[in-house]
């Protein structure tokens, strides 16, 4: 209907049911038909009539849209009521010199039941019988605070979503059998399994967005015990800020079952060493590069050096960058690979640069053990060939990204990185540059890790093969693990291995089964296979060695630890005697070198 034809339709069904009120309400007080023809109702119609189109329009009564009406419409209904009856009141006193209060109290009523019953009525019959005549799926929303109310209210106007609330749950006993919006709250957290088959509800929307990483794990195990699907509310914020609508759910991702409360920065340390400098990030187009790319262009340095050796990796985040920050910092690509000396000397002489993340390296462990070679030469000789360059030029913070890997290292790759460190700790020792490294555990959704192959293999249709039953490992998120390379820079003052306190390890076969839960998928349908342990591949991992430990953090579930090493003179021939090396020897070498004991590592609390 056009909206002329739909305020026509208005204008005469009010003017329908504001005679019918006025003559109704006479009648029924006055039940003799001389009264019809009495010039006081002619008066009181009249008056009437044009006083409620006066108020209609000005309350804006047929401008609503009367299916998502709600209080405030039924306010405006009263007062454009009251007032026009008042101002009938008024004339009839004025022209019959009289008021009868009786019969207008009467048309009163009658006006606002048939005007409020003829709007919601219509929101009634969409709600009802619209809604219920196409396919849709009945949730449960999880919390009845101001999110999940301002969820259930969107859903409820919605024609078109194939959403319908039926219920709320929430742990706060004081809302247990409330009904708001029309919603009952069911019961508590614990109750999900049993409301969810007593309602018949298809989806479950979890709509607490305070809700720690802790209490979201304890509700998705109760959620997961259901028939069904279980999705996320998105952000208040993204809401207020228009990015995505109310009713825009995502899936709950592994990430918001593993990842812990995130690290608060100090922006103010942080931005004294990147705002208005020059940085250089190697390895940028990876999964940890390009997070390190876009949490540093939110400090607003001068320039940004994107170093990498695959071209269309650094396309890609150099694209993304600079679309968004093309104004305000100097974004430069940089097509290069650590192992070639000249060419790093020459980009770090070129730019000069005031901080460097270290992010390139070899890091998948099996393909490590069969080309230790090329993981020396990526690791080693690329790490000393870039923290070289930055000591020659001046560079103010080198920081290195290394792994959890490396401590007590029983792979390839592992080793490589803890001689990476051992590189770096030795140049701080005469250098004017700060070298520092970070340690990560396993980082969620990064190439080459766990889960982007689980999700391969559920999509294939499983199995999902763990190498162990009982292996464990640390996880992090990609912003988590970028802000963690930020704030070491910031509190670099030579020599420190920073590493964040990542919370209880988590069984491999625990995060496959979420994963399978998650894809909406049961794990015997799924199922789980274990194929053994890979080379090189250790039951636990560690952060720190028994040695290095130190029992308070420097930073908020931040801590740095200071190795003294004594046997640079080892490393030194490693990287002499390289090219004369067998691949078996150099595998050899190098585990032997990382895990040697001689070496004193004392720990000093910064």
């Amino acid at each position: 209907m056009t909206y002329k034809k739909r305020l026509t339709f208005l204008v005469l069904l009010d003017s329908l049911i504001v005679l019918s009120a006025i003559y109704v309400s006479v009648l029924t007080l006055h039940p003799t038909l001389q009264i019809l023809k009495s010039e006081t109702l002619l008066v009181s119609s009249i008056a009437l009539l044009l006083s409620h189109h006066f108020f209609a329009s000005f309350y804006k009564l047929y401008n609503k849209a009367w299916e998502y009406a709600s209080v405030g419409e039924l306010v405006a209904i009263a007062k454009a009521v009251s007032l026009s009856i008042m101002t009938t009141g008024i004339m009839q006193q004025l022209l019959v010199g009289d008021v009868y209060f009786r019969a207008l109290m009467l048309a009163w009523m009658m006006h606002i039941l048939l005007i409020g019953g003829s709007r919601f009525s219509w929101r009634v019959y969409r709600d009802r019988y619209i809604k219920s005549n196409t396919s849709h799926k009945r949730a449960l929303i999880v919390g009845a605070g101001a999110a999940g109310t301002m969820l259930a209210r969107q859903l409820l106007k919605n024609r078109d979503t194939e959403i319908i609330p039926v219920a709320f749950i929430d742990d706060d006993p004081k809302k247990y059998k409330l009904h708001i919006l029309g919603l009952p709250v069911a019961g508590e957290s614990k109750s999900i399994a049993k409301t969810v088959e007593t309602l018949n509800i298809d989806r479950i929307v979890i709509a607490i967005p305070s809700l720690n990483k802790e209490d979201m794990k304890r509700i998705f195990e109760e959620c997961s015990g259901t028939k069904a699907k279980t999705v996320i509310m998105p952000k208040i914020e993204d809401v207020m800020l228009g990015n995505v609508s109310v009713n825009q759910f995502r899936d709950v991702q592994v990430e918001d079952l593993l990842g812990r409360e995130p690290v608060e920065l100090n922006i103010e340390s942080i931005s004294k060493k990147l705002t208005g400098k020059t940085i250089l990030v190697t390895g940028a187009g990876g999964s940890i590069g390009s997070e390190i790319c876009r949490q540093v262009c939110k400090f607003q340095p001068e320039k940004l050096l994107l170093l990498g050796h695959g071209e269309n990796s650094i396309y890609q985040i150099d694209m993304e960058l600079k679309n968004k920050y093309k104004e305000e910092i100097k974004i430069v690509p940089v097509i290069a690979d650590i192992q070639d000396r000249h060419r790093i000397f020459d980009v770090l002489e070129t730019h000069k640069p005031d901080v460097v993340y270290h992010a390139a390296a070899h890091k998948h462990v099996p393909l490590m053990e069969y080309n230790p070679k090329e993981a020396v030469k990526n690791n080693v000789l690329g790490t000393k060939n870039v923290a070289e360059a930055s000591d020659t030029f001046g560079v103010g913070t080198f920081v290195l990204v290394s792994s959890d890997k490396a401590v007590n290292p029983t792979n390839v790759m592992g080793s490589t990185k803890r001689i990476a460190e051992m590189v770096i700790q030795e140049l701080d020792k005469h250098s004017d540059t700060k070298f520092v490294a970070v340690r990560f555990g396993n980082v969620l959704g990064s190439r080459g890790s766990v889960i982007p192959l689980f999700k391969k293999q559920i999509l294939a249709g499983g199995p999902v093969t763990v190498t162990h039953p009982d292996m464990t490992r640390y996880f992090m998120t990609i912003p988590e693990a970028s802000r963690l390379v930020m704030q070491a820079g910031a509190l670099a003052r030579g020599g420190e291995i920073f590493v964040l306190d990542m919370g209880e390890p988590v069984k491999i076969v625990d995060l496959a089964k979420n994963l399978i839960t998650l894809s909406g998928f049961s794990e015997e349908e799924i199922g789980v296979r274990f194929s053994g342990i890979r080379p090189g591949e250790k039951m636990y991992e560690e952060l720190l060695n028994e040695k290095e430990v130190h029992k308070e953090a420097v930073f908020p579930k931040i801590f740095i630890g200071k190795a003294v090493l004594e046997q640079e003179d080892e490393v030194h021939y490693l990287i002499e005697q390289f090219d004369r090396m067998s691949a078996g020897e150099i595998s050899e070498y190098v585990l032997n070198l990382a895990n040697k004991r001689k070496n004193n590592i004392l720990l000093m609390a910064e």
